[in-house]
């Protein structure tokens, strides 16, 4: 299932090209995209109500962290730097977390826009098919998981950052081949357990098939850093998964395919 494929720099464009492919079909179907774009949007503002809460109170939690800090003389300046340090760290942990969040908060709607891309490629795979509530329980659940793995490599790359020279070379690279990666897990699943595969063979799959992995999920990533551009890509993200899924990672044959009548 996990086919052999091409790797190296080959393997790493063709991941590159499905998320072209994801952006050109929610192009021509500017209703569809129009529909991927309501759980981002939904995710940014929740977001940014939090991060509001969170700047406007930063120096009250800050001041809640330090109190071994009430004698000092210069308490408000050091108070202030560890406030800003406290928005800092909520800032990158919603940049880390959005993909995750957006994903669980619009598990329905991506389900039907990855159903209606594989329809448009020809029919949906048997199996698989889950009630929609175990359908969601086990999204979350095995968002949780992956979100738990991205902080377990991100704490430690984030403190590496500090280190002269490595930080500002290494491992900005080695953070976006990680987080590419797990943007990747989050973004197949929904095609992936339409196919029946569990988190696990998930896994296995998208490791044997790591420089497609890459190719797909780092272009991404570097794209979502942009302010607001995780929120415009995220449908053509959720598209350019299942055609990875289908036509790379686990392609569908005719015995797999489910009539369906193109849209």
């Amino acid at each position: 299932m996990s086919g052999i494929g091409r790797r190296g720099v080959g393997g790493f464009a063709e991941g590159g090209k499905f998320c072209l492919r994801g952006l050109g079909w929610v192009a021509r179907h500017p209703r569809w995209w129009l529909f991927g774009l309501i759980p981002a949007l939904i995710t940014l503002v929740l977001y940014a109500v939090a991060l509001v809460v969170l700047g406007t109170h930063a120096t009250d939690v800050a001041a809640w962290a330090t109190p071994f800090a009430d004698d000092w003389g210069w308490r408000g300046v050091f108070r202030a730097l560890v406030g800003v340090m406290i928005f800092v760290a909520g800032l990158a942990l919603a940049v880390l977390t959005f993909t995750a969040v957006t994903l669980m908060i619009g598990d329905p709607f991506y389900e039907k826009l990855s159903e209606k891309v594989e329809e448009d490629l020809g029919g949906l795979p048997d199996g698989g098919d889950l009630p929609f509530w175990a359908s969601l329980f086990r999204s979350i659940r095995d968002g949780l998981v992956t979100l738990w793995w991205v902080l377990l490599f991100s704490v430690p790359l984030f403190v590496l950052g500090f280190v002269p020279v490595v930080g500002q070379t290494v491992v900005p690279v080695v953070g976006a081949f990680v987080s590419g990666f797990f943007l990747t897990v989050e973004l197949t699943a929904l095609a992936m357990e339409r196919r029946g595969m569990r988190r696990k063979e998930r896994f296995a799959v998208l490791r044997s098939n790591m420089s497609a992995t890459l190719g797909f999920g780092v272009p991404l990533f570097l794209a979502f850093m942009v302010p607001l551009m995780s929120v415009i890509v995220m449908p053509g993200a959720v598209a350019g998964a299942a055609m990875l899924v289908r036509m790379r990672l686990a392609p569908a044959t005719e015995g797999q395919a489910r009539a369906t009548r193109p849209a």
